[in-house]
């Protein structure tokens, strides 16, 4: 049989740290935001206020009693030892068993019953009857119906029903198994507490922690340190917030980010759907594609990692930064699908509607609507499209603009085309026709072919770029080639002269086509000019491609006979 093990020093110290940690752990965790305290920590509940026992502890059975000259205090009992304090029993093999003050020293096969709920193993006990606390030392094992705790040293305070350890220890349930260096738990809350190198595993995830509290009935992590949960492909970080380990959803807060192949989603607020699949974001939104590098903000997004789709809305931005010079993109509405997942023809499309801007330093363009396909690396867009490049503006009913490594390789602008170039606040150079189709090298037009009823003004210049005039002239093609941004010179077919005025010679109302129009009231200037929608002026509003009916030859014999 053992001695007493310092027991003043050993039971004071130990009681006075443990009680020192959890006052200060209550402190801390007092502070914590309103969305945890629906689940608080033990300190946090109500508990009685410490009293003397009812009752002193009771021997109630041993099979040898006798004493011993160096513990005169206690008697010493071995064999089938049982004691009794209220409703609580205990058992060892041997034990010091010091009556005036109401408290034994256990040893070997220690057990302690509390009810039928609560199982309590070690080697070694130590349990004062005035304080009601058990001190059990090595092998310890602390069973609450589908919980287990397993630790080296653990201290239960009978009054506030809280067992803690300090030197390491598990918690294991139904569903997870959960280790840390320090921890407390509670069998009337089921709400238990780690610090210092926490682990949370789960057959689906791992989450790691440096502070975590974990409810063993509802198996709902609160997160209130920084926190790492990894499932699969997925990761998330957070520093506050709650996650069911069952279902698998997540209410996250403090900018966490949800990650998943190469794609990051934050927010002041997420909310996660493991099973699902999905993430939302609330505030501050930001959508990264760290593949692709592009990404989207908003107010709000959602992302669901099995289908690939994304939405964004409320000033929501579609951002490209894959070339160093980075384009953003608004509109009322963001949206990103994929299209023949796990299959060769996998393309991503982005879908921008309503009020769309954007803008490059060496692009910028606006419409009603907006179609990127990867199928086709085809930039479409719809409605009141207007397209600018430096100097040059590109308008028509629609305007495709075909990217080759996310640089504009060329544009194909359908019906009522239209392009102007500035020259300075009053000359224009105008070309129009029913399609246009404009190249780019290095982010630099160098070539538009205008097809189909065209129509053209334009001012040559010799080499020291003085003005000849204004040239005016029809034709059915034209090819227009640049340099330098500048009219090199224009090949016609069939071959128009045209008329050549002199600058000074040039009829009133002759300088401007009849669908000229210059959109620099609508350009967007920075890409903090997106998010300002300018409509187009009543003047200047596109008329609409009217067509007649079409007559089939010998239409009457197709008509109906009236009877």
């Amino acid at each position: 049989m053992q001695g007493k093990y310092n027991r003043k020093n050993n039971k004071s110290g130990h009681r006075i740290l443990g009680l020192s940690v959890l006052c200060l752990f209550g402190f801390c965790l007092s502070v914590q935001r309103p969305v945890l305290m629906a689940q608080q920590t033990v300190q946090q509940q109500t508990t009685p206020k410490k009293q003397q026992p009812k009752s002193k502890v009771y021997l109630l059975h041993s099979d040898l009693l006798r004493k011993d000259s160096r513990h005169p205090d206690a008697q010493v009992v071995v064999g089938n030892v049982v004691f009794r304090h209220d409703s609580v029993y205990m058992y060892c093999d041997s034990a010091y068993y010091y009556d005036q003050i109401s408290s034994f020293e256990a040893f070997s096969n220690v057990k302690m019953n509390q009810g039928d709920t609560l199982f309590l193993y070690g080697d070694r006990l130590y349990y004062d009857g005035y304080t009601q606390i058990a001190e059990v030392r090595m092998n310890v094992r602390m069973e609450n119906r589908n919980t287990t705790l397993l630790t080296d040293s653990l201290n239960y305070d009978r009054v506030y029903n809280l067992g803690y350890f300090f030197d390491g220890g598990t918690l294991m349930d139904e569903q997870n198994v959960l280790t840390s260096e320090w921890g407390q738990y509670s069998p009337a809350t089921k709400q238990s507490v780690f610090n210092y190198n926490v682990k949370l595993e789960n057959p689906q995830f791992t989450l790691t922690s440096d502070t975590l509290q974990y409810n063993t009935e509802s198996k709902v992590a609160n997160i209130v340190g920084p926190s790492d949960i990894w499932s699969d492909n997925n990761h998330i970080y957070s520093e506050l917030g709650t996650y069911n380990t069952v279902t698998g959803k997540a209410h996250l807060l403090n900018r966490s980010i949800l990650t998943n192949d190469g794609k990051q989603l934050t927010g002041d607020t997420l909310f996660y759907d493991r099973d699902a699949g999905t993430g939302e974001a609330f505030h501050n939104m930001v959508m990264t594609d760290t593949i692709n590098k592009n990404m989207m903000t908003g107010e709000y997004g959602f992302y669901n990692e099995r289908t690939k789709y994304a939405f964004a809305t409320d000033r929501a931005v579609g951002i490209d930064y894959s070339q160093g010079d980075s384009l953003f993109l608004h509109a009322d509405t963001l949206m990103m699908k994929t299209f023949h997942l796990e299959t060769d023809s996998m393309f991503r499309e982005l879908r921008a509607f309503h009020k769309v801007r954007f803008y490059r330093t060496d692009l910028q363009g606006v419409a009603d609507s907006l179609v990127f396909s990867t199928k086709d690396s085809c930039l479409t867009m719809y409605k009141d499209p207007i397209l600018w490049n430096q100097n040059q503006q590109l308008v028509g009913e629609k305007i495709c603009i075909y990217m080759n490594d996310s640089t504009i390789d060329w544009a194909h602008i359908i019906n009522q085309a239209l392009s102007v170039e500035q020259l300075d606040s009053l000359l224009y150079n105008q070309v129009t026709g029913k399609e246009m189709k404009s190249y780019f090298r290095n982010r630099q037009m160098y070539k538009t072919e205008v097809i189909g009823s065209v129509r053209v003004v334009y001012y040559p210049m010799d080499s020291d770029s003085t003005l000849i005039g204004m040239n005016v002239s029809e034709t059915s093609k034209l090819d227009i080639y640049l340099q330098n941004q500048k009219l090199e010179k224009m090949v016609m077919s069939p071959k128009s002269n045209g008329t050549l005025y002199p600058m000074n010679q040039i009829p009133p109302g002759t300088d401007r086509l009849e669908n000229f129009v210059w959109f620099d009231y609508i350009r967007p200037l920075n890409k903090e000019d997106i998010f300002n929608w300018r409509t187009k002026k009543v003047e200047d509003q596109l008329k609409k491609n009217v067509r007649g009916p079409v007559t089939l030859p010998n239409q009457h014999l197709f008509e109906k006979k009236e009877e």
